[in-house]
């Protein structure tokens, strides 16, 4: 397993062929994927009239990597951040980007400039085999973390205390396996737990340093 940065890509090699259940913008849901991958992108990359699905699509075939779960993210990929914990026989790797510039607290919404948007990335592997059902657990496991960590940062929007971002994306990827349980009282779940909650915690404690903004949308990241 690796991470490797060279902008404007992150490659997050898995290291065998796992599932993968995401909401990405490409290969969304419950696939088979070896690598999850960021884009970065500009607002010059992504002009109104532009079909983003065929864009991307595009550059994913120049890249031979069609295959891959993709982000994509306005965050400078340079500020990727990764924590791993462990637990029993559970272990998980989490990667992220974390940019706050569109965020939210949940049940609100809060109108800024588009050309401001940023995004919450994650990505985390598992090394135990885990049912359909399972895996489902383990996002909402990964998204509880996500939540905790950027409440914690407290960023504080005319809304609230900002949970997360308007374009937040998670994707999770174990082996198939008979574990039946990913939740808050299972060793896979703690790991997945403590590496997302990691890995968010330092990009959004960096975002708040910088670029920094206390307020709302101020950086395009």
């Amino acid at each position: 397993m690796s991470v490797t940065v060279d902008r404007p890509w992150i490659r997050f090699d898995l290291g065998q062929e796992m599932r993968v259940l995401s909401w990405a913008l490409n290969r969304p849901g419950l696939v088979h994927a070896q690598e999850i991958l960021w884009r970065e992108v500009r607002n010059a990359d992504l002009p109104p009239d532009l079909d983003v699905h065929d864009w991307l699509n595009g550059v994913l075939q120049d890249r031979g990597a069609l295959d891959s779960v993709c982000f994509l993210t306005s965050r400078d990929v340079r500020a990727v951040t990764q924590a791993r914990a462990r637990l029993g026989e559970a272990a998980a790797h989490a990667v992220a980007t974390v940019g706050l510039s569109n965020a939210e607290r949940i049940g609100t919404r809060f109108v800024r400039d588009p050309a401001a948007w940023g995004t919450i990335n994650v990505a985390v592997r598992l090394n135990v085999g885990l049912t359909e059902t399972a895996l489902l657990e383990a996002v909402s496991i990964a998204t509880q973390a996500r939540t905790a960590a950027v409440i914690e940062a407290g960023l504080e929007l005319p809304t609230g205390i900002a949970t997360g971002t308007g374009t937040d994306c998670i994707a999770v990827a174990a082996p198939e396996g008979t574990g039946q349980y990913a939740g808050l009282h299972t060793d896979v779940g703690v790991a997945l737990g403590k590496a997302v909650y990691q890995a968010v915690q330092e990009g959004t404690r960096a975002w708040m340093k910088k670029p920094g903004p206390r307020g709302p949308g101020l950086a395009a990241n």
